[in-house]
């Protein structure tokens, strides 16, 4: 029995043992698994500290480096706190497990552990965003500090692209701007997304952030205006500048041109016949050509200086004095050529006169014989035969009435021998020229008697001997009585008036070609009458009316009159070399030769009737002018 006891004593002892035991190992973990939680805890707190710090950086440097160190320590407290708080969990778990007899507590412990661990992962993940706006803000804000950098230094690049213009030429010049620009639409981009960025970041921000945020938005957006100004202002002057580099090359392009065409003009030696004539007036067209051709080059030129003008460049008197320059030199070169090209007509017509001239000198030489002659037949077969003979003379000197009109056309030789008979040379090298004749009386024989007495010879027939021509303005105002005509405006046209009429031309050459202005035909003058229009508003304007009205006012034109004697005188040398001016035309000179050629017109009207009331059977013959270079015959065909 009292084995017994003591064996149950025994064995009661050592569950006390054992219990005391298991009491203690739970105490130990308590007490451990307590002080790691502390630890944790502690360790929690310090990272709390630097995970809740207020500090974001200064500027978009500061910002970065704390950003930097923020990942670096979120990535290590992450990798380390999960670690210890895992273990932690385990040890609560299995303390748990294990039946410990402060579990609650331990639970407890837990609990707060891990809501202080998610605390700490919420604080940093917090902190991470506060940074990484921070970020963004100074980030902006270094982004608006380098493009306001950028904007300043192109603005820095204008004057000395501006300053380039006198040591560069309009290309260079031109492509230097071409990649500033260039340049420039790089910052386009820049602008654009800090726009974007100003957007966003005023959603997140508020109060002095956000006025800043716009302010500087504000503040690179007004550079920027003023870059891009600035830019088209200096685009428009190196534009400005490159058209008048442009333009002053090309000037002094043109006018070297025009120096070499003037030096060609007029250089070559005189002609000495019909051929050379021509073949110097060829060469000439072929200057008129290539003036023709630079014609575009000039109006483009001149239409630069304008524009340059217009635009009020710095320089716009430099230009208009080039452009004056240039208008003065291209007058030159035309009145040259208008001048040489009139004194090529005009030896035209003196080599063709002489030519001319010389066959109607050996005709009329020819004829002299037959005229001379006193036979009159012996028989009526003989007097048949001489008047048959006469008869084809008669029919050849009126084929040779043109040939002798032509002559009269190309010299004009009566005003020259009225105003200027001084001017005839009697020296060697005038025109080849027939002996005088002396006058050769002509005599009107009737057939049925024709040995006996002669008939009183009629006298000759009057010719229309005034010429006039030179440019008229002309307005068509009636196509007859009470009819206004179609078209009524001002033209300006070459006039002659030859043979009793008056033509109309486009220009001094079209009487040669036949063509009329519009076609029209030549006026007859026979029953026309001129007069001054003195209530007419311009000055020297007359009127012409032949049934139809015009209106003519006379011009400042000069015109060109050949003569005999001056024919004469540029055959043998004259130091005149582009012909022989008369003053200028005025309205009075054009009314008296209207009246003159009206007064012809009523003298062979006159004739004509005395003609037909004439009985005879003959005809008769002209009369011949032995003293005259140029004869015509009497009645015109």
């Amino acid at each position: 029995m009292r084995q017994s006891q003591v064996d149950w004593l025994y064995v009661s002892l050592k569950d006390l043992v054992e219990e005391r035991k298991a009491k203690l190992e739970q105490q130990y973990w308590l007490y451990q698994l307590n002080r790691e939680v502390d630890e944790l805890e502690h360790w929690i707190a310090e990272k709390e500290v630097v995970a809740g710090s207020p500090e974001l950086g200064q500027d978009f440097e500061h910002v970065t480096l704390l950003q930097e160190k923020f990942l670096e320590f979120a990535s290590e407290t992450g990798s380390v706190g999960q670690e210890r708080i895992t273990a932690i969990n385990q040890m609560v778990d299995e303390l748990i497990d294990y039946g410990h007899t402060d579990a609650a507590t331990i639970a407890e412990w837990k609990d707060g552990v891990n809501e202080a661990w998610a605390d700490l992962l919420e604080l940093m993940e917090t902190r991470a965003q506060m940074l990484a706006a921070s970020h963004e803000l100074h980030k902006f804000f270094n982004d608006c500090k380098e493009v306001l950098g950028q904007i300043e230094e192109k603005r820095q690049r204008l004057p000395e692209l501006a300053a380039r213009k006198g040591r560069t030429s309009a290309g260079a010049l031109q492509r230097a701007l071409g990649a500033f620009e260039h340049d420039v639409e790089v910052l386009v981009t820049q602008v654009r997304q800090l726009q974007e960025g100003a957007a966003q970041l005023r959603t997140l921000y508020a109060g002095d952030n956000a006025e800043a945020i716009a302010g500087r938005e504000q503040e690179v957006l007004r550079a920027w205006k003023e870059l891009l100004a600035a830019c088209e202002e200096c685009q428009l002057h190196v534009t400005s500048v490159a058209d008048k580099i442009r333009f002053v090359g090309t000037v002094r392009d043109l006018l070297t041109w025009m120096d070499g065409v003037l030096c060609q003009i007029g250089t070559r030696e005189k002609p000495r016949g019909v051929s050379s004539v021509e073949l110097l007036m060829n060469d000439h067209q072929g200057l008129k050509s290539e003036i023709e051709a630079r014609g575009k080059s000039i109006t483009a030129c001149l239409e630069l200086g304008k524009n340059l003008i217009l635009s009020k460049s710095p320089a716009a008197d430099e230009i208009k004095a080039h452009m004056e320059k240039l208008l003065a030199k291209k007058k030159e070169m035309m009145e040259k050529w208008d001048k040489h090209w009139e004194w090529l007509q005009q030896m035209l017509e003196v080599h063709q006169f002489a030519q001319e001239a010389v066959v109607a000198d050996a005709w009329l030489t020819a004829q002299e014989p037959l005229l001379k002659s006193q036979e009159l037949g012996s028989s009526v077969d003989e007097v048949e035969q001489l008047i048959r003979r006469h008869e084809a003379f008669r029919k050849a000197a009126a084929a040779w009435e043109e040939r002798f009109s032509s002559l009269r056309r190309l010299t004009m030789v009566w005003p020259w021998e009225q105003e200027s008979p001084a001017r005839l040379p009697t020296g060697p090298e005038a025109l080849p020229e027939r002996m005088p004749r002396p006058n050769r009386p002509r005599t009107r024989r009737s057939r049925s008697a024709p040995a006996q007495g002669s008939a009183p010879p009629l006298p000759p027939p009057p010719t229309h001997t005034v010429q006039h021509e030179g440019f008229l303005f002309r307005k068509h105002e009636l196509d007859g009585p009470n009819k206004k005509a179609s078209n009524r405006s001002w033209v300006n046209l070459y006039c002659v008036l030859s043979k009793g009429d008056l033509g109309f031309y486009k220009d001094a050459k079209g009487q040669a070609t036949g063509s009329t202005h519009g076609g029209e035909p030549l006026l007859n003058l026979h029953h026309s009458t001129s007069e001054v229009a003195n209530n007419y508003k311009k000055k020297n304007v007359f009127k012409l009316n032949d049934g139809s009205e015009f209106l003519l006012q006379a011009n400042d034109e000069v015109g060109v009159y050949w003569g005999l004697g001056v024919v004469v005188e540029i055959l043998g040398g004259s130091d005149d070399g582009f012909g022989v001016s008369l003053p200028q035309e005025d309205m009075q000179g054009w009314l008296r030769a209207l009246a003159a050629c009206a007064q012809e017109h009523t003298e062979v009207a006159r004739w004509s009737q005395a003609f037909l009331t004439t009985s005879s059977t003959d005809e008769g013959l002209p009369r011949w002018e032995g003293d005259r270079r140029s004869s015509t015959l009497g009645r015109r065909k």
